[in-house]
């Protein structure tokens, strides 16, 4: 796990795997309480400046003694019914890594459709064939072998409040940004406006985020403008703002 001000979530994500074989966090500097939080439940605690995603958590993987690794994020907790499977997995299986089902939490609510669902990541993997994908956002795990899929929920809760997704909007349109002008992807004025729009009609319509209501609306609206964000920013990185 890597942390930076995580104290109103990290908790329960600990909670959620007490009595794992160990737990390995990496803090970047924490100015809440996080760290204390940690302290209650693990021991290997490395604190680290910021060195992106993707580097942050391989460091924190590479960290880990033992042949398998659960990554979790401090806003994720692993339900009862993962738990048993995760055991039963480690100790025996044909497989080398694992997709985890994560049930998305927006405001509270569980979103079901808006793109947010079905929603399978690997997350559970033998630390000898896993590696995290080097991107500036939106990094995976990247593995070389057969894959399974779990049947029990990890629950992801992602943005309490409008304000922490409007926050976290400017830096993954900004790492969105980058990522883009480092794969060479040129971008127009024309993908600048209907980019936007066509989020927005996904979301809503071809994800069926209708049906999730209010929620559904809210989140088509927020990717849209952050589609928006991330083409502009690009065009301004490459100088044709």
């Amino acid at each position: 796990m890597v942390t930076k001000n995580e104290a109103r979530n990290v908790a329960r994500a600990l909670d959620s795997v007490h009595g794992f074989a160990e737990i390995v966090v990496i803090d970047s500097f924490s100015e809440d309480n996080t760290v204390a939080i940690c302290r209650e439940h693990t021991d290997k605690i490395f604190q680290q400046e910021w060195k992106g995603f993707a580097r942050q958590k391989q460091d924190a993987i590479d960290r880990c003694s033992q042949k398998w690794v659960l990554l979790l994020d401090a806003d994720e907790c692993v339900t009862a019914e993962l738990r048993e499977e995760i055991s039963a997995f480690v100790s025996q299986s044909a497989f080398v890594a694992y997709e985890l089902p994560r049930k998305n939490f927006f405001l509270g609510k569980w979103i079901r459709h808006s793109g947010w669902a079905p929603d399978y990541v690997i997350r559970l993997f033998r630390k000898d064939v896993g590696v995290i994908e080097p991107r500036e956002v939106h990094e995976k795990i990247v593995v070389k072998g057969a894959v399974g899929r779990c049947a029990g929920y990890l629950e992801h809760y992602t943005y309490h409040t409008l304000s922490d997704y409007i926050r976290k909007m400017d830096l993954y349109s900004t790492l969105s940004a980058k990522e883009m002008i480092h794969s060479g992807k040129r971008t127009s004025l024309l993908s600048v406006f209907f980019s936007p729009l066509f989020v927005f009609f996904k979301m809503l319509i071809l994800k069926q985020g209708f049906r999730d209501g209010r929620h559904g609306l809210l989140l088509a609206v927020l990717y849209a403008m952050q589609s928006f964000l991330k083409y502009t920013k690009a065009r301004e990185m490459q100088g044709s703002l």
